[in-house]
Formats: structure tokens, C-alpha cells, sequence
């Protein structure tokens, strides 16, 4: 299981994406579709057209990183927004990673201290 940090900003990238892309390919995506910056240390996520594959490439300190996962059976239930990509929390990622369908999930209220 991957263990995501707190925090971490999360863009998904909701088009169907080509799972044979690596860090070039990729790389290019987040600068020319989801026009973020691939060395801010950001994760970006990206799924294939049957949403049962899916890549998170990230920059550590000295160099980027990917994960891939492959799903044996269902799909994930990839969030809906408005344009091409969804920004996420990494709870949401997390609960994504797992087979929870965002759609049917609501957080309860609680205290958050500011600063």
C-alpha cells in the first residue's frame, strides 16, 4: 500500500492517459494539460480509458517517481469535475486507492485550528 503524506496537493488527471507514458510523457501532461509544476513536489495522478490502471508521479528531492497500480477486477471510481483534472486531498487519494467511490463518501464535521 502507498502511503500518502499530509499534506500533499493531489491533481488528477481525469482523461483517459496512456499507460505506456513514463516520466517524459508525463511530464509533459502536467506542464501542457494540467499547467502545474512537476517539480513542486505535488503528486499527479492519471488513469486509463477502463480506469483499471492507474500512475502517480511525483519530484522527491533528487529526482521523480512513480507508482503504478493494476487493478485484477472493478475499476476506479475517478471524481468528476468540471475540466480536464480534479484537485484532491490525499485522504481522498487514499480512500480512492482503496475502491471508495468519492461520490457516496461525505466527511463529518470537525475542529480545524488554524495555523
Amino acid at each position: 500500500m502507498l502511503n500518502v503524506q499530509v499534506p500533499v496537493r493531489v491533481f488528477m488527471y481525469t482523461v483517459a492517459t496512456d499507460m505506456r507514458k513514463s516520466f517524459s510523457g508525463l511530464h509533459g501532461l502536467i506542464l501542457e494539460s494540467l499547467r502545474q509544476d512537476p517539480l513542486s513536489g505535488d503528486w499527479f495522478v492519471f488513469v486509463n480509458r477502463r480506469r483499471d490502471r492507474l500512475k502517480i508521479m511525483a519530484w522527491e528531492q533528487d529526482g521523480f517517481v512513480i507508482w503504478y497500480k493494476q487493478l485484477q477486477r472493478g475499476s476506479f471510481a475517478v471524481p468528476a469535475g468540471e475540466h480536464d483534472s480534479v484537485t484532491l486531498t490525499s485522504r481522498e487519494l487514499a480512500l480512492l486507492l482503496t475502491g471508495i467511490d468519492l461520490r457516496d463518501t461525505r466527511p463529518r464535521k470537525r475542529y480545524w485550528r488554524a495555523g
